[in-house]
Order: C-alpha cells, then structure tokens, then sequence
C-alpha cells in the first residue's frame, strides 16, 4: 500500500501536506476541545494490559467507591458547555453503572448541554435503551490487527464490537471506534485500521498515544514518535477525507498538536481541564492551534467563562461547581 511505504520511506510530510488540504477541503477551519467524562475508575475486565484500570481490580475491595458522584459527573459537564469544550463520550469501566443510570446520566448531560452524547462504555447490544440523548457508540477497538487485540485487550473481542457498532447502526446511532498508537502494532497494521473503518462505515476515529501508567506491562515504554503519529493519522485522513478525527495528546506532548492538527485532527482531547486551565500549558495549545491557521472552539484561558459558582441547571450541583471553578482558579501560578 503506498501510505505505508511513505511512512517506511520517511516521506509522511508528504502525507501530511495532502492530508491537510483534503481537511481544508472537506471540514470546517474549527478545531475542537474535546473532554472524555468518566463515570468511575475501576473495571469488571480489567485485563487491558495499557489500561490503568488493570492496576485497580485487586486494589479496590467494594466498585461501588470507585464511582464517581452523578453530581459531580453533570457539574464537570456544565463547565464544559461554559467554556465551549465538546463532551467526547462518557467512558466508564464495564458493570461500573447499569444501563438505565448511564441513559439517565446522558440525558442530563443532554439538558444540561443541548448536545447528544457520545457514549464508551463498554460492548452492549442493549442499545434500544437510548434515544435521542445520545449521538452515537463508540468501540474501544485499540488496534484493529486481529491477533494483536487478543493480547492487549483480551476481553473486549472485536468481533463483540463490530457486533455493537452493526446494531449502532442498525438504530441510527453514529460510530466511533478508538485507537491507541505506542503499543507495538507495526506500521502495516494500518491495512488491518483501514478496512475496520470501511467495513464498519465509521463515522469518528479517536486516536490515542499510548500513555505508559506503572504498574502495566507498558509502564516502562515510551510514547510513539510525533511523526510516526501523523503518518497513521494522515494516512485515515487521506484514504477517508469526509470522516471525523480526534486526537490526544499528553501535557508533557504538546508539540505535537501542530503536525496532528496539518494530519488531519478536527479536534483534540486527553488534556487535564481543570489542571491545565489558565497555565502555560493551556495557553501552548491555544497557540499551537492558532499557528496551524485554524480557529479553536472552546478556551484553555479565559476565567469570565467560568462563570459562577452556582448551577443553571440543578442547585444540587453548586458545591461541585465551586469546587471546579476553585481549582481551575488556583492553576494560574502552578506548573502541572
């Protein structure tokens, strides 16, 4: 295929420079800021061999405590929708919340923001659940080479997800599906990506830099190269030109949001909200967006979107509210 033997031949600027002008071409000049809300920190499966959560199954005695509060879930979305950040999905670990409390929580979340919800949480085919509150289903594919998956994500078949994303569309839901690079897939493994996106009409591809958490079998590897990053991400981006792209990056990363943005990247995610606002660090992705000529929906920086401390929505969530506003505050003279 020659995408990848581009990126064999050291030659992804060239993909790079193709793949911004079919962006230019085909999406608008916005770059999003994109906030995966979690629902709680631990996991049924827990066998993810990259995953954190694989590090939690033997240490947290009762799931129950690794959920977080539904207030705090719906005041961190709130602040979301002041500073005009995207919600990328709602990721939780499997049997962390039913069904009926994850409809629930999105459709808040569809009040409170006038936007459906992405939904990642998880195979189901209990998806005649949900309704208008959600936009669409997201697979946690990680990488598409068949045999591959079977060792880094044992229990999430991609059989079981392709399984999912059929009946997804089957109900009119939009499909996503996640990537996460650094894992030891080869270059080639794009072939395997290419045709899981085709056949399963893909509307979102997420893609990740692997982020090594102690304690996994990754915990002492390093993240993928910058450019070896846009190769993969401009190789979609030119073999799909219509389709929708985020990409993450990590604060200790952050040169690479260009080369994503000119790859292909309609919107960026993975960054620390409440961690980064209002520091250098917020302000070095506001400029790394504003280089590459495109314009930024959402704010690293502004405090007056903030707001104040109460809810619009539901007075129940003001204490979270505070407490959000308070930390974000508090970053200004701190480094991460």
């Amino acid at each position: 295929m020659d995408l990848i033997e581009k990126i064999k031949n050291n030659e992804i600027l060239d993909l790079v420079l193709k793949a911004n002008k079919l962006t230019s071409k085909n999406h608008s000049n916005i770059i999003t800021l994109e906030r995966a809300i979690f629902l709680s920190w631990w996991c049924d499966k827990g066998d993810c061999s990259f995953c954190y959560m694989s590090t939690q199954k033997n240490k947290i005695k009762d799931p129950k405590k690794a959920k977080r509060k539904i207030n705090a879930i719906l005041a961190e979305s709130e602040l979301c929708n002041r500073l005009n950040w995207n919600i990328e999905f709602l990721s939780g670990g499997y049997k962390s919340f039913s069904q009926e409390e994850i409809k629930n929580i999105a459709t808040d979340i569809y009040n409170i923001t006038k936007s459906p919800v992405w939904l990642n949480t998880g195979i189901t085919n209990d998806l005649e659940l949900f309704s208008e509150e959600i936009a669409g289903i997201t697979g946690a594919v990680e990488t598409a080479n068949p045999v591959f998956h079977e060792k880094v994500a044992p229990s999430k078949s991609l059989e079981d997800i392709s399984n999912m994303l059929f009946n997804a569309k089957d109900l009119g839901f939009k499909k996503a599906i996640t990537i996460i690079l650094g894992l030891g897939e080869t270059v080639e493994d794009i072939e395997y990506l290419i045709d899981f996106i085709s056949k399963h009409d893909i509307d979102r591809v997420i893609f990740y830099s692997l982020n090594p958490h102690p304690q996994t079998e990754y915990e002492n590897s390093s993240q993928p190269s910058s450019l070896y990053y846009a190769g993969v991400v401009s190789s979609i981006r030119i073999k799909f030109p219509k389709i929708e792209i985020i990409c993450g990056t990590w604060e200790d990363n952050l040169a690479n949001i260009g080369i994503l943005i000119l790859s292909g990247a309609n919107g960026l995610t993975k960054f620390p909200l409440f961690k980064m606002f209002g520091t250098k660090y917020g302000k070095r992705v506001e400029e790394e967006v504003k280089f590459t000529g495109r314009s930024l929906k959402g704010t690293f920086t502004d405090y007056n979107k903030l707001g104040e401390n109460k809810s619009s929505y539901n007075k129940n969530l003001d204490k979270f509210i505070e407490r959000y506003i308070k930390q974000a505050k508090n970053q200004k003279n701190k480094t991460i």
